[in-house]
C-alpha cells in the first residue's frame, strides 16, 4: 500500500484548523485497506466516503446486500452463510501502544508482541502518539509517515512465512496470512484491523468515526478513532481512544466526559438504499460486539509515597483499590455495564526510555514526577465475547508498557432478513400514520432546517476565507 505525503506550508494552517473545527470537507470517513482497488472505475457503484487512490476500499452504496470486495478478482457477491444460528468461535487479538510520539526504525521487531501461543484470526492494534504532540501535527496537515511505519512492521510480522523450532532453526509457517481490513488516524491515534485472508469476504459494513476531545474539545491530539464492521451477521466496533491527561484532583471526571461525548458523538453514516436487511448500527453501543482499547489516563487515587511502597512490594491488588477507573465504574460514574479482566500486571506508565524503571522512581522534582499507573486499557461489551487473557508486554521503546488481551469470539452466522411490512420505514422512525398536517409540519421543519444548514455553511466558508495568514 502506497501512502502519498504532501507538503502543506504552514501558512495553510488556520483554514486547516478551522476545516477541523467546523468538519468543513473532512476526510473523516476515508480509511485504508488491502481491499482492491482495481474497480474503481465502476463510478456508480464508488461509495463515496472512500477514495479512488491507490489501494483504498471502494465499494457499492448497497453494500448491506451482501456485495463484497474480493482481494484478488474485485467485485464479488457473498455467499450465502450456512444454515443454523450459530457460527465458529474466533480468536480475536487487541493490543494498545502509547509509543510516545516516536517513528519506528526499519528494523524494529512487533512479533514479541503480536505473538500469540497460537495465531488469531482477527487483530485489533491501537496505538496512541504515533507522532508528536506539537502545534505543527495538531493544526496542521496530518503526517501518515508514521503510520505507514506501523502498518508495515505490523504486516511483516503477521505474515512472516518462517518461525524458529525448538532447535532454532528455520522452519515453514503453518500460520494463516492476514489482510488489512481498515486503518484509520487522527492526529496521533491510528486504528488497524486485521482479519485472516479467508475471512475477508464476509467482512463487509467497513465505516470508521473520529471524535476530536483535546484543544477546546475538539482537536485530534485527544479523542477516539474508531472502526465499525460486520463479520458474517456479527456487528462489531473498536474504540482507540486516548483520553484527557493529567493527575491533578477532578481530571478523572474530565476523563469521563470524554467517554461521554465519544460514545453520543460517533457516528457511522450508512446507505439506506438496501433496505431488504437491516440497517447496520450507526452508533457504538448498538453493535453486538464493542472493544474500546487505548491510553485512558486513569491514575491512582494516592499519593507518591504510597504508591511507591506498594511498588517496591508489587502488591498490584492493594494498588487497583487506588485506581480511578475502578473507582469510577463502579460509581456508575464511567462504563456502566462494561468489562475489564483481571490486572495481574504492573502499572503500565510512566517508564524511564529504555529502562525498567518508573521516572518517580528517578525524579527529585516533584513537577515532573508522574505516580505510576495502569493507563493503558482494554475493555469491552458483548455476549458473543469471552476473555482468555490480559497481560502487557515489556518493549522499553516508549514511557509506556503495551497491553494486549486474547477474546474468544462467537459470530452468527444466520440470516438477519427484515420483515417487507418493516422496510420501507427507517429504524428511527415511529410506525404512525401521516395526516395532512404533520406532512405540512414535517415538509416545513426539513426546509427551516435545509435553509439553517446552507446559512450555517456558507458563514462558515466565509469565515475559512478570511482567516489572515501567518
Amino acid at each position: 500500500m502506497r501512502t502519498e505525503s504532501k507538503k502543506i506550508s504552514k501558512s495553510s494552517w488556520p483554514k486547516l484548523a478551522v476545516r477541523k473545527w467546523l468538519n468543513i470537507k473532512s476526510s473523516a470517513e476515508r480509511f485504508h485497506s488491502d481491499y482492491d482497488a482495481t474497480t474503481a472505475a465502476i463510478a456508480k457503484e464508488r461509495r463515496r466516503s472512500c477514495s479512488d487512490r491507490d489501494r483504498y476500499v471502494v465499494v457499492p452504496d448497497d453494500l448491506s446486500e451482501g456485495w463484497v470486495m474480493d482481494s484478488t478478482s474485485g467485485m464479488k457477491k457473498k455467499s450465502a452463510p450456512g444454515p443454523g444460528t450459530g457460527g465458529p468461535d474466533l480468536r480475536m487479538f487487541v493490543g494498545t501502544w502509547n509509543v510516545g510520539g516516536k517513528s519506528p526504525n526499519e528494523g524494529f521487531n512487533l512479533r514479541n508482541w503480536l505473538t500469540c501461543p497460537s495465531p488469531a484470526d482477527i487483530y485489533i492494534i491501537g496505538f496512541q502518539e504515533i507522532v508528536p504532540l506539537n502545534a505543527g501535527n495538531v493544526l496542521g496537515p496530518e503526517d501518515s509517515g508514521p503510520a505507514a511505519k506501523w502498518l508495515g512492521l505490523i504486516r511483516e510480522a503477521l505474515n512472516s512465512n518462517e518461525e524458529l523450532d525448538n532447535t532454532g532453526q528455520n522452519s515453514p509457517k503453518s500460520s494463516p496470512r492476514y489482510c488489512l481490513a481498515a486503518s484509520k488516524q487522527m492526529v496521533g491515534i491510528f486504528l488497524s484491523v486485521w482479519v485472516r485472508a479467508d475471512l475477508c469476504n464476509h467482512v463487509t459494513n467497513l465505516k470508521v468515526s473520529c471524535v476530536g476531545r483535546g484543544i477546546m474539545g475538539y482537536l485530534g491530539n485527544k479523542g477516539s478513532t474508531s472502526i465499525s464492521m460486520t463479520l458474517y451477521n456479527t456487528t462489531f466496533c473498536f474504540v482507540c481512544t486516548h483520553l484527557t491527561s493529567g493527575e491533578k484532583f477532578g481530571d478523572e471526571l474530565r476523563r469521563n466526559l470524554d467517554v461521554s461525548e465519544i460514545l453520543k458523538k460517533t457516528k457511522f453514516y450508512h446507505s439506506f438504499k438496501s433496505l431488504a436487511h437491516p440497517l447496520p448500527p450507526e452508533s457504538i453501543l448498538e453493535h453486538d460486539n464493542i472493544i474500546w482499547l487505548g491510553d485512558l489516563n486513569y491514575r491512582l487515587a494516592s499519593g507518591y509515597d504510597d504508591t511507591h511502597e506498594l511498588l517496591k512490594k508489587n502488591n498490584w491488588q492493594a494498588l487497583l483499590e487506588k485506581d480511578q477507573l475502578r473507582i469510577e465504574q463502579k460509581a456508575g460514574r464511567v462504563f456502566k455495564g462494561w468489562n475489564e479482566g483481571n490486572i495481574y500486571f504492573a502499572p503500565t506508565y510512566k517508564y524511564l526510555t529504555n529502562s525498567d524503571h518508573y521516572v518517580a522512581q528517578s525524579s527529585k522534582s516533584k513537577i515532573k514526577r508522574r505516580t505510576p499507573a495502569w493507563c493503558d486499557r482494554i475493555l469491552w461489551k458483548g455476549e458473543g465475547l469471552n476473555q482468555m487473557c490480559y497481560v502487557r508486554g515489556e518493549s522499553k521503546f516508549s514511557d509506556h508498557r503495551p497491553v494486549y488481551s486474547l477474546f474468544s469470539v462467537q459470530v452468527d452466522m444466520k440470516s438477519k432478513n427484515i420483515a417487507p411490512s418493516t422496510a420501507t420505514m427507517p429504524r428511527c422512525c415511529p410506525l404512525k400514520p401521516l395526516t395532512n398536517s404533520s406532512l405540512s409540519s414535517t415538509c416545513c421543519t426539513a426546509k427551516v432546517q435545509a435553509e439553517e444548514q446552507l446559512l450555517l455553511l456558507t458563514r462558515a466558508q466565509s469565515c475559512i476565507d478570511t482567516v489572515p495568514r501567518f
